[in-house]
């Protein structure tokens, strides 16, 4: 009782920090004229942030499925948050310093720029999951809360497929991001989900019968 006490006030805190530190050296390393192409850093650091954000997220459900950790799911909905202002950010970066809020450069970047397309879809997908992660959504939405929060899974797709027509050559490093992505998704397949809660509660139960011996 006492571990799972400690474990739920420290793991937030540790999530804050986790967040938030890469966001100060990167604002650090910008003011602090460190990178060579600040507007292009800053673009690729936020992005980066994000994705990986999103898919701690995605990963909360699976380490509770598979291994019964609940604390997990206390910190998704954080993730989640945390993902998405970097995301904001990034798109921010894009639009105002990239562009400078110029709508005509921007609508043509966009619409003929796949890779901007893409990633523009994801963050307008990402935009009402985030209004929308307050306990007074949830009541509101009912049952379409979950229908409409199951679209983080299309916005994790499309930010790999953004990554890869992104970066155009060498594509390794998205690739190797997708088939996590891929790989958590499927862990949600509800047959698999079954089995996993069927074989945890088994070796639950073994593990306490072997404990009476």
């Amino acid at each position: 009782m006492k571990r799972n006490n400690l474990l739920k006030k420290t793991l937030p805190v540790l999530v804050h920090i986790g967040a938030l530190v890469p966001l100060a050296i990167m604002l650090w390393g910008f003011f602090d004229n460190q990178f060579i192409n600040p507007i292009q850093e800053l673009t690729f650091r936020t992005g980066r942030y994000a994705l990986h954000l999103l898919i701690l997220s995605l990963a909360c459900t699976p380490l509770n499925t598979f291994f019964g950790w609940r604390w997990a799911i206390s910190l998704r909905k954080m993730l989640g948050l945390y993902a998405f202002m970097y995301a904001a950010l990034h798109f921010s970066i894009f639009v105002g310093l990239d562009y400078g809020f110029n709508w005509e450069l921007l609508s043509e970047a966009i619409f003929e720029k796949r890779y901007a397309l893409v990633g523009f879809t994801a963050f307008l997908i990402l935009l009402p999951l985030a209004i929308t992660s307050t306990k007074g959504w949830m009541k509101r939405l009912g049952r379409n809360w979950k229908r409409l929060h199951r679209l983080v899974y299309l916005t994790a797709l499309l930010v790999i497929v953004h990554f890869i027509w992104l970066v155009k050559g060498d594509i390794q490093r998205p690739l190797i991001y997708g088939a996590v992505v891929v790989f958590l998704l499927i862990l949600r397949w509800p047959p698999i989900r079954k089995w996993a809660g069927s074989l945890r509660r088994l070796l639950a139960s073994s593990a306490k019968n072997a404990s009476l011996i």
